[in-house]
């Protein structure tokens, strides 16, 4: 079955086509993207604007004729944190819907940890046992714990690296101030779920997700994208804590320069590798493991599963 998953994320909005079939792993056919930042336009009201709404539904209307000529079975489409925040989010996914016909299903922190810990439990296997997955997106961090493919543990912070440079750091770079008032609230968020994420007891192996964790395993000298999924690619506590010293006493335009990073999302990686830093820290976890799968694989996933034998 070729299926198609767009992804309406608080940074990018993304269409990912794949052949897919019950009992065996996605494999890629094609994909299509645009940096929205949803998130980056919520006003202080917690409003989408309107511009924001006619962007997004250009790029869905722009998603069908690219599924359509990759010859997609099936659309899935869910939407995250910045839809999941906005406050007229449901009435503008309502229209896009009744001007394409596309529904786009607004997904819950909590599910959004689910399938992103189903994906990284499939990508790995039951070999490792009791896995602790960490996802930073724009808008939220996913934390999800446990031993099946169920998580024990699902939560979902709101410490995306998008919204924590919008709401906290206003300098380029950021003031020494800035960034001492961003990990004292970033730590004290995290802090108060580390008993709820252990209740079970530790994890044997801990896994990390997303485009901000490897960019830093990029930074910090892990393989590039070009050399494939099946590269192992560790990023290590001590490495993240340097980062997150040394990112915050840069510009957005240095950080770009990076190896592996990007201009877009430059201006986030100093916020992502402070959110990187404390989870590692109150998790007592020395380095992560790269997953390349994450939230679109666990949709992709759960629907295979759902399929009749």
């Amino acid at each position: 079955m070729r299926l198609g998953v767009l992804d309406v994320g608080s940074n990018t909005v993304h269409l990912l086509v794949v052949d897919a079939h019950q009992g065996a792993r996605p494999v890629p056919a094609y994909s299509h993207k645009a940096e929205l930042r949803l998130g980056d336009h919520l006003d202080s009201g917690n409003r989408l604007s309107r511009d924001c709404a006619v962007q997004l539904r250009a790029f869905v209307d722009e998603a069908l004729g690219v599924a359509e000529d990759k010859g997609v079975q099936q659309l899935l489409a869910f939407a995250t944190s910045a839809v999941r925040d906005a406050v007229n989010g449901d009435e503008i996914l309502a229209w896009i819907q009744d001007e394409t016909r596309v529904d786009i299903r607004v997904l819950s922190g909590a599910d959004e940890s689910r399938l992103t810990f189903l994906a990284a439990r499939r990508w790995f296997g039951w070999s490792l046992g009791r896995l602790l997955m960490l996802d930073i997106g724009g808008g939220s961090l996913e934390i999800a714990s446990g031993v099946d493919e169920e998580p024990g543990v699902a939560v979902s912070l709101p410490l995306g690296a998008g919204r924590l440079t919008r709401d906290w750091l206003a300098g380029d770079p950021p003031s020494a101030d800035e960034i001492r008032r961003l990990r004292k609230h970033v730590r004290a968020e995290i802090a108060a779920t580390a008993g709820t994420v252990m209740r079970d007891g530790r994890p044997n192996h801990a896994v990390a997700t997303s485009k901000t964790f490897r960019q830093l395993a990029r930074i910090s000298g892990a393989a590039p994208s070009s050399e494939g999924p099946y590269v192992r690619r560790i990023l290590r506590h001590s490495a993240v804590t340097q980062l997150a010293e040394r990112l915050a006493r840069t510009t957005a335009a240095d950080r770009a320069q990076l190896p592996g990073a990007s201009r877009g999302r430059a201006p986030q990686l100093a916020a992502g590798a402070i959110v990187a830093d404390a989870a590692m820290d109150l998790f007592g976890l020395p380095e992560l493991e790269i997953c390349p799968w994450a939230l679109r694989e666990g949709v992709i996933l759960r629907r295979l599963d759902a399929l009749p034998e």
